[in-house]
């Protein structure tokens, strides 16, 4: 009997990996396996015939395969292959120049310029191509994905790789489609409530200098903008907060990659009832918190602290996919976030002492005040 279980286990082994994995496996490239990178304009690339550049799997362990985050370069003078995919993509210039043309059929085709620090989305199964405007420098991106999720789902790559089904609600080729312009939603609008920072565009040009508003609900006079880009289900932010301060330790679902744009300092993360983990980073690095796990941002540095976060299915147009989480709300009141009167007391010490370490005032006398 023993030796039949045995046997049993080592038959089902193969199929024990997902479809995602096995066809991360099949790429050839690089999968580097972390809760967080130091740099993502450090991370070793390797060639990747699939997209005719190089790359770099990024498979952040607080993902938890509901998204996926990969790092490609373009070489100088170069394009990547044409390519269409059957899940959203929200991409990230992290360094260079250069311009996307982007069609569902052939005699509507669009091509916009893009320059580090710009954001946008390919809309789904779209075909799209990227190009290298430079002749003597590469060009690197960083993506977020719901590839495992579709992968997983469908475990046909055909039908996610070669679909020929056009998605024109998404992407109709109107004119200036990728040309920067927005709205800004307050209230209600075509029957979607939403607060009022948050910004529907399909293309940003530079996440680092985007105006942002004012967003007290994490403390620490922080602010926010929140995006929908390209209809998609999913959804990202861009987050800044001042010298000198902290914002409240939160929590929510797996698979949002926060990279930092600006500033020096820290993140604690923690599942409850376990040690706290702390992750120091400044412009570059990128850290993914867990499901569920407890997180909290410190800006130790001279400068404010600004970071994007390319997060899984958070579309404020288009909510229903996953849990609910009340962010904004202190769990004290029965939400997801720690008030700075909650708070271990090994927080405000961890603080004090990296500030003393920069030579940086804290500024939280005042937060610690108005917190309800």
């Amino acid at each position: 009997m023993a030796k039949a279980l045995k046997e049993d286990r080592a038959a089902a082994e193969p199929t024990a990996r997902t479809s995602y994995e096995r066809w991360v496996e099949s790429e050839g490239i690089p999968v580097i396996k972390t809760f967080f990178v130091d740099d993502i304009r450090n991370v070793r690339l390797e060639w990747w015939g699939r997209k005719g550049g190089y790359g770099a799997f990024l498979q952040m362990e607080g993902a938890g395969q509901v998204n996926n985050c990969y790092v490609c370069e373009i070489p100088p003078g170069k394009s990547l292959k044409p390519q269409r995919h059957l899940f959203e993509e929200t991409i990230y210039i992290v360094s260079g120049q250069g311009a996307t043309a982007v069609w569902n059929h052939k005699d509507r085709k669009q091509t916009f310029e893009w320059q580090a620090g710009s954001l946008f989305s390919p809309p789904i199964n779209s075909w799209h191509q990227h190009f290298n405007g430079s002749g003597d420098k590469p060009v690197r991106y960083l993506a977020v994905t719901t590839a495992p999720t579709m992968i997983n789902l469908l475990h046909n790559l055909d039908f996610v790789f070669d679909n020929d089904f056009a998605f024109d609600d998404r992407f109709d080729a109107r004119d200036g489609y990728f040309n920067g312009q927005g709205l800004l939603y307050g209230g209600e609008y075509q029957g979607f409530k939403f607060a009022g920072n948050v910004w529907e565009t399909n293309f940003v040009p530079d996440v680092r200098t985007f105006k942002l508003m004012d967003y007290g609900e994490r403390g620490a006079g922080g602010q926010n903008i929140k995006f929908e880009l390209s209809e998609n289900t999913t959804a990202c932010h861009i987050s800044e907060f001042p010298v000198g301060t902290y914002k409240k330790a939160h929590r929510h679902g797996a698979g949002a990659h926060v990279i930092i744009l600006g500033g020096e300092g820290y993140s604690l993360i923690w599942p409850d009832g376990e040690p706290i983990q702390k992750y120091d980073w400044h412009e570059g690095s990128m850290v993914v918190p867990p499901d569920r796990w407890w997180h909290q941002h410190f800006n130790t540095g001279r400068t404010p602290a600004r970071y994007l976060a390319l997060r899984a299915f958070g579309s404020k147009k288009y909510r229903g996919v996953g849990k609910h989480y009340k962010g904004a709300v202190d769990r004290s009141k029965g939400g997801d976030q720690i008030g700075y009167e909650e708070e271990e007391p090994i927080v405000r010490r961890l603080f004090e002492e990296a500030l003393a370490l920069s030579g940086v005032e804290s500024q939280m006398a005042r937060h610690y005040q108005k917190n309800p």
